[in-house]
């Protein structure tokens, strides 16, 4: 019987791409032009590295074996979204009046169960951790209730896993859309997740032992908060005092983003409150 200690990086990988191909929706339309540009500036770089940094052959052709298996490995959404990803992030929410954003990660699932807050995420009977209850208030930026809203929230477990990326969890393990209430307010019981590294054992683990870098995020909560006639934000609540806070392999971490979980006077678990201000549709 295999368990999530079984995950591989090749397997993640590719039900990544799997759910790339499925669910991300990319411009056709984008002009000549700005293919050109953007194109232009990526193989320069590329070219001004090699002359700059004297690259041998052996170098290069360690590069193109390394980019042929992360190919193989189907590790290129895990690659783009640690080490790309946050920059795009900044470029799109860069106005935003509202609540800051950063990256979603390659392991979203659309259509995750459908609950009413109060809410509990599906979970194992013996689900390790400690139960965490977050309640907030869904609001726009005139500091108005947007009535209905949604937050869907997914995270990995105690052990630093997906449910839907590692062997051995339900389905639905630690996800969920949960539904505010008719004044913005929600309530999500769930288990505060742990730091994890990003799976080491593939091409991306390669490019990381090479450089001597660390495989580390710090633990992070995973949501997608939206209502009608408002913008959607996509973030991740971290911990304070977690000792990769400065030094997240995937740079998405922000201060605005980190909460401060307190003692529940029950003994029962810990508990936060944080909010979600959302900016109109322009």
């Amino acid at each position: 019987m295999t368990t999530e200690t079984d995950a591989t990086a090749a397997a993640s990988g590719a039900k990544a791409t799997e759910r790339f191909h499925a669910n991300k929706k990319f411009a056709g339309d984008t002009s000549q032009e700005r293919v050109n540009r953007l194109a232009s500036r990526l193989v320069k770089a590329i070219n001004d590295t090699v002359l700059e940094e004297k690259v041998t052959y052996d170098e290069y052709n360690a590069f193109k074996a390394w980019l042929i298996k992360v190919g193989e490995d189907g590790e290129w959404p895990l690659f783009l979204d640690v080490w790309v990803e946050h920059s795009v992030e900044e470029v799109a929410n860069e106005n935003r009046e509202g609540s800051k954003g950063t990256i979603e990660g390659p392991y979203y699932v659309p259509d995750a169960p459908k609950l009413e807050s109060p809410a509990t995420l599906p979970m194992r009977d013996d689900e390790p951790g400690t139960p965490l209850l977050w309640e907030g208030r869904i609001t726009n930026v005139a500091g108005e209730p947007l009535p209905g809203g949604i937050v869907e929230i997914w995270h990995a477990d105690d052990r630093g896993f997906y449910s839907q990326y590692a062997p051995g969890l339900p389905e639905w393990n630690l996800r969920g859309t949960v539904v505010a209430d008719a004044d913005g307010y929600f309530q999500i019981n769930t288990m505060q997740p742990a730091p994890y590294q990003i799976p080491t054992d593939g091409a991306c683990g390669q490019l990381i032992a090479a450089a001597g870098w660390h495989a580390w995020r710090p633990a992070h909560i995973h949501v997608k908060v939206h209502a009608a006639g408002h913008q959607e934000i996509t973030a991740q609540l971290y911990f304070v005092g977690d000792e990769h806070l400065s030094d997240d392999i995937a740079s998405a971490v922000k201060p605005e983003l980190v909460l401060d979980p307190k003692d529940k006077a029950d003994g029962t678990g810990r508990e936060v409150i944080y909010n979600f201000v959302l900016d109109p549709v322009k």
